[in-house]
């Protein structure tokens, strides 16, 4: 049986509410968004590990690996 992902659930990341304050200000052009696949990597590997990296660790790593 597979496990569900929940994407947002990270109070320390408030990627959704950086999105709407961007959003708001008319500044959406300032804003970084991390690749979906991002977010399924750390899931992934907290699953396997754990351990709950942050999304800039894990997109760095991605991009170095060159997934991104």
């Amino acid at each position: 049986m597979k496990k569900s992902v929940q994407l947002y659930p990270e109070a320390e990341e408030p990627i959704l509410e950086n999105f709407y304050a961007a959003l708001w200000a008319n500044k959406l052009r300032k804003i970084h968004l991390p690749h979906s696949s991002v977010f399924y990597v750390r899931a992934a590997i907290e699953a396997d590990t754990g351990i709950r990296y942050s999304l800039a660790h894990v997109e760095r790593a991605m991009k170095q690996e060159g997934f991104v």
